[in-house]
């Protein structure tokens, strides 16, 4: 198949799934075109079955905000008559989705490309939901030709807002053969000099991520006696404000912000416990990758994260805020090593057997098929 993929290129959840599962795609043959503003982080390099066609913007005086939608629709249209593509994989709905229909229905008496819309999370639980959104998300919802959602709780959230149900759950997933422990990498004595215990932390350092609450495990396990260091993986709008929480606590010299990182596999494969205190997943795919690394995870009970972590067999899940629960479920772990490698071990397990590749691409191809031919049908 020919098949058009639209992500926000940057660091999130939605842009890396997209980015591979185009790459996954172009593994199997089919020939996969990423239409955005620039090319996807995790794209690393293009191929004879992996393009990029970059959404140019226009500058005008008139406009006080670039219309990305629109040059977004365009592009995709420009693309689909020139590729023949057999259809457009938008990646978080707004404004992905709405593009894509403009696309679609400029040049449908010519070409018919329907558009397949995978919902990640916000887009549903933040943006759409938004009462100044929420009317066109759920045109964009109903003009898709199909719909696909990360999560089960992401599936029941939406119908719950847009009273929407037509949603196929295909999950996140990994590479087992990128994700997975590395027990000799030089990269852990260059971040545990001293031999030290490494929490890791991988976020976009937004809000709802309470990367702060990272800070205050630490030191909570560094008052009990344990040597620990947390290394904090990425970058965002909060950042600032959790270095200047590990200095209030005397933690800045045992917390290492190494910004963005290309290869997150890297950290994670060096981890002993992995921290995600989100107030708000819809998935976890950060919990996931940390387990598929071997790396038991120390999160909250909330949205989609109980879908992907075993509470009590693959790490420890908290109530929101609670750092006390999870500070002493990380000492726990420090201090049982039998414990905490048989959680690793078995959250490796959980990752391969539910989210591998091999177990959710051919689910998106069979989707795929699905949707292109009840397009035909209903074209012919």
């Amino acid at each position: 198949m020919n098949i058009g993929i639209t992500v926000y290129p940057t660091y999130g959840g939605s842009g890396i799934v997209g980015s591979e599962l185009g790459r996954d795609l172009a593994e199997r043959g089919h020939n996969v075109h990423f239409i955005s503003s620039f090319l996807p982080t995790r794209v690393t390099e293009l191929g004879e079955r992996i393009h990029f066609h970059e959404v140019e913007m226009m500058s005008y005086p008139l406009f006080e905000h670039q219309p990305y939608d629109l040059a977004l629709a365009t592009k995709m249209a420009t693309v689909a008559r020139a590729e023949k593509l057999d259809l457009f994989h938008v990646h978080y709905a707004i404004p992905h989705s709405i593009s894509a229909i403009l696309a679609r229905e400029s040049i449908k008496q010519k070409r018919y490309v329907p558009v397949i819309t995978t919902l990640h999370g916000t887009d549903i639980t933040l943006v759409g939901a938004d009462r100044s959104y929420l009317p066109i998300t759920r045109y964009g919802l109903q003009q898709s030709d199909g719909v696909t959602a990360v999560s089960k709780f992401l599936k029941q959230a939406t119908i719950e807002t847009f009273d929407f149900d037509e949603i196929e759950v295909i999950p996140n997933f990994i590479c087992p053969t990128q994700y997975k422990r590395l027990p000799d990498s030089p990269l852990r004595g260059e971040l545990a000099p001293n031999g030290e215990r490494l929490l890791v932390h991988v976020s976009n350092f937004r809000p709802v991520k309470r990367p702060a609450d990272c800070i205050e495990i630490l030191a909570k396990v560094r008052q009990s006696g344990e040597s620990a260091r947390l290394i904090m993986v990425g970058d965002g709008p909060e950042r600032s404000a959790v270095y200047y929480h590990a200095e209030q606590l005397g933690m800045e010299e045992h917390t290492v912000f190494v910004g963005k990182q290309a290869n997150i596999s890297e950290y994670l494969g060096v981890a002993d416990v992995f921290l995600l205190p989100s107030e708000l997943e819809s998935f976890g795919l950060a919990a996931l990758e940390a387990q598929a690394c071997e790396v038991p995870v120390i999160a909250t009970r909330i949205g989609g994260i109980p879908e992907v972590v075993n509470d009590g067999e693959s790490g420890f899940l908290s109530d929101v805020g609670d750092v006390g629960k999870m500070s002493a479920d990380t000492l726990i772990l420090f201090r049982d090593e039998e414990k905490r490698r048989a959680f690793g071990t078995r959250g490796r397990e959980l990752a391969v057997q539910r989210y591998s590749t091999d177990k959710i691409i051919p689910q998106y191809i069979g989707f795929y098929e699905k949707i292109v031919k009840k397009a035909k049908a209903a074209t012919a």
